[in-house]
């Protein structure tokens, strides 16, 4: 009971942090999405076993710069999408790859953590900015906040209904407690959930907002398992240790770290197109 207490806790600190530095200003969503990443990058490191120098100064001069870099937003975000989609991919193959393991090069831990965790925090942070207003690129939250409600909504209900009715595994070798009904139960939340918030969100129809959500769903879950994938190797529960009963900034964004690059790229679709 106590367990489950801190658990609900810790979850409403951290959404009503997320969400107060989202709304407040575009530099506190930075800040805060900053240190998301440089905590990700040592709970990687540590799943990895890769030192966290280099790691860290990659990420602080790559994050930086793609904020000063203004005038290139555009090369570089497509840039981005490109590198992590093609990392996403790898990470995919290995996960359903039955065979040998290969081991963990410090060049293919890098490629990885730049692929898989780094870039998507860039990406993330490029979100609310897609849209141009008299000029200039102006600051939307409210589409940040329209991507991470049906991802804690997933989380939420394929929990609560794989753990009642849920019979059929969904990827047993590496989550055991994953159902296919907990996934289709969580789907159909989450896009009750987008279209709720959806609305005067920069979407255009309902359609759209159907489409978001089963993006984020679809590929949030594979981030989940590759995620899980690095914990089984790693032999630890959790990424870490700084949201009591939740694990680490990693356990809490890798469902949103792995989906964003394709739904950067939806994204894009819907506003050439609409």
């Amino acid at each position: 009971m106590k367990e489950s207490i801190v658990r609900a806790l810790s979850g409403i600190v951290y959404i009503l942090l997320l969400v107060g530095a989202t709304l407040f200003s575009r530099y506190t969503f930075v800040l805060l999405f900053g240190l998301f990443m440089l905590v990700a990058v040592i709970e990687f490191c540590k799943l990895v076993n890769y030192r966290y120098f280099i790691p860290l100064v990659t990420a602080t001069v790559l994050y930086t710069g793609f904020l000063l870099a203004t005038k290139y937003n555009e090369i570089l975000t497509n840039a981005f999408i490109v590198i992590s989609v093609l990392v996403n991919s790898w990470l995919l193959n290995q996960l359903f790859d039955k065979g040998n393991i290969k081991p963990f090069t410090d060049l293919r831990k890098l490629i990885k953590l730049v692929g898989y965790i780094i870039l998507p925090f860039l990406l993330i942070v490029r979100l609310p900015f897609l849209q141009m207003f008299n000029g200039g690129w102006a600051y939307f939250p409210g589409i940040i906040i329209v991507t991470f409600v049906p991802i804690w909504t997933n989380d939420t209900f394929a929990y609560i209904i794989g753990k009642s009715i849920g019979k059929h595994k969904l990827f047993e070798r590496i989550s055991p407690k994953k159902t296919i009904e907990g996934f289709v139960g969580g789907l159909v939340f989450s896009i009750v959930a987008a279209l709720i918030i959806g609305f005067n969100q920069t979407f255009t129809s309902v359609a759209s907002i159907i489409g978001y959500a089963v993006i984020l769903v679809i590929f949030g879950t594979l981030g989940d398992l590759v995620e899980s994938r690095f914990k089984r190797l790693a032999g630890v529960k959790d990424s870490g240790n700084i949201m009591p009963g939740h694990g680490g900034i990693l356990d809490r964004l890798d469902s949103i770290i792995f989906a964003i690059p394709f739904l950067f790229l939806y994204y894009q679709i819907i506003s050439y197109v609409s």
